[in-house]
């Protein structure tokens, strides 16, 4: 499947803002924003007046490259958000955030989203017991999602298991660092999902 290979702090730039897109880095002098925090391309310093198609598309944009969806996948996603009971733009984050590889980065187990999806397709981790290496699986309540054994021996993943310890999981997860077993207890809120997006206008860019 096709994916986006160019620079991803363009992306970030792109949108005005930190995506964290590239992890710890994000959090240092060396992320793009803090170094250059206008727009990639000859006109980037412009000043421009955005319309209200802009800011829907811009905030679509947003939530695709946080979570690395294709364009196509995305509206696939909206799709199933809007058919289910509830707020649609709030199915919708939820939907994103109960994808495997999410799961994994929420967990610790990757310091970005990119990492976690790389991870997953790589086959160290499964689901209630079973092997799954696809990222966009849909995890649910009461899944656990274990390393494998022998995933424990890759130097990376041992760092990235240091660092665990200090950092803290979502509400709607848990996570046993003796088995490094994590477990979905509910699917998220809106108020545990920490994103700066307005959902609402990516509704009314679909309501077009």
């Amino acid at each position: 499947m096709a994916r986006y290979t160019g620079p991803v702090c363009r992306q970030c730039r792109r949108e005005g803002e930190k995506l964290f897109l590239k992890g710890d880095r994000c959090m240092t002098d060396k992320c793009s924003i803090v170094r250059r925090s206008y727009a990639p391309g000859q006109h980037g310093q412009g000043r421009k007046k955005v319309s209200e198609y802009g800011l829907q598309l811009r905030e679509k944009q947003k939530l695709r490259r946080i979570y690395g969806v294709l364009e196509r996948q995305f509206e696939n996603y909206f799709d199933l958000a809007d058919s289910k009971k509830g707020i649609t733009g709030e199915n919708l984050l939820q939907i994103l955030e109960s994808r495997l590889d999410n799961v994994v980065y929420r967990l610790g187990f990757g310091a970005s989203r990119k990492e976690a999806r790389q991870l997953v397709r790589h086959g160290h981790f499964q689901v209630n017991g079973k092997k799954v290496n696809i990222p966009s699986f849909q995890m649910r309540p009461g899944d656990k999602i274990q390393l494998k054994e022998g995933s424990l021996e890759s130097t990376r993943i041992k760092e990235l298991l240091e660092e665990i310890q200090d950092k803290s999981v979502p509400e709607w997860l848990e996570l046993d660092s003796n088995s490094w077993t994590g477990t979905v207890k509910a699917l998220p809120l809106r108020e545990q999902i920490d994103l700066p997006v307005q959902e609402h206008l990516i509704v009314e860019l679909y309501s077009r």
